[in-house]
C-alpha cells in the first residue's frame, strides 16, 4: 500500500471530520469536545514530521475515518448527504483558496497571531473559537461559494454554535489543503474509491483498536 495513499486518506479523514462535527453542532449544538480540540488544534500544528503528527495519534481521527468510510461506501440517509456535502463544499473551497495566496498569507498570519490565545487557554476556549471563526468570516465567507450549513435553527441561532461552525470549517479547509498537498485530487474519489475505502477501512480499525487498548 503506498504511503502517500495512506497520508492522503487521514488529511481526508481531517476534511471529513471536520464536516461531521459541523453537521453534529448544527442539529445538536454539541459535539465530542476531544474530536473537537483535535479539528482546532490541526491549524496550528504547521511544520510536522509527518501527516498523522497533525492530528496527533490515530485514534485522534477515528470519527473522521468511519465516516469517510461509511459515506464513500454509501449515503443512507439527509445528515449523511450534509456531512459529504460539507466535505466536497471544503475541497471546492480550497480550489478557490489555491488561487488566492494573498488570502492564504493573511490566514496563516492570523491563525499564529491566535496561537498566543491556544497556548494559553487550549484549544477549546471560545476566545480562541470566536478568534478563529472571525479568520472564517473575513476571508472564506467572501468567496461567492458559501457553504450553507443546516440544521436545528435554534441551534444556529446560538452564537457560540455559528463560531464553532465556522471555526471548525476553517479547521476542515486546513486538512483539504494538506490532502491536495499530499497529492490528493477530487477525481481520486471517483476512479480510487475502493483504494480509499480499503485504506480508510483499514485505518479506522487500527484507530478503534488504539483506543481499546
Amino acid at each position: 500500500m503506498s504511503r502517500s495513499l495512506e497520508e492522503q486518506t487521514q488529511a481526508l479523514a481531517g476534511v471529513f471530520q471536520a464536516a461531521e462535527l459541523v453537521q453534529q453542532i448544527a442539529h445538536r449544538g454539541q459535539c465530542a469536545p476531544s474530536t473537537f480540540e483535535t479539528c482546532i488544534r490541526s491549524l496550528f500544528i504547521t511544520d510536522p514530521p509527518d501527516t498523522l503528527s497533525v492530528y496527533g495519534e490515530l485514534r485522534d481521527l477515528r470519527e473522521g475515518l468511519a465516516v469517510l468510510c461509511g459515506l464513500l461506501k454509501k449515503q443512507d440517509g439527509q445528515q449523511d448527504v450534509e456531512i459529504l456535502r460539507y466535505a466536497l463544499n471544503l475541497v471546492h473551497l480550497e480550489a478557490r483558496l489555491r488561487k488566492r495566496p494573498d488570502m492564504m498569507e493573511i490566514i496563516g498570519s492570523r491563525i499564529d497571531q491566535a496561537r498566543h490565545t491556544a497556548d494559553h487557554f487550549g484549544y477549546n476556549h471560545v476566545n480562541l473559537i470566536n478568534n478563529l471563526a472571525s479568520i472564517y468570516t473575513d476571508t472564506i465567507s467572501t468567496f461567492r461559494l458559501r457553504i450553507q450549513v443546516t440544521g436545528d435553527p435554534n441551534q444556529l441561532q446560538v452564537p457560540e454554535n455559528a463560531a464553532r461552525i465556522r471555526a471548525l470549517l476553517l479547521a476542515g479547509i486546513r486538512s483539504a489543503v494538506l490532502w491536495r498537498q499530499l497529492g490528493g485530487r477530487r477525481w481520486h474519489l471517483v476512479f480510487f474509491r475502493k483504494r480509499v475505502i480499503e485504506v480508510a477501512q483499514r485505518l479506522s480499525e487500527q484507530a478503534n483498536q488504539a483506543v481499546f487498548h
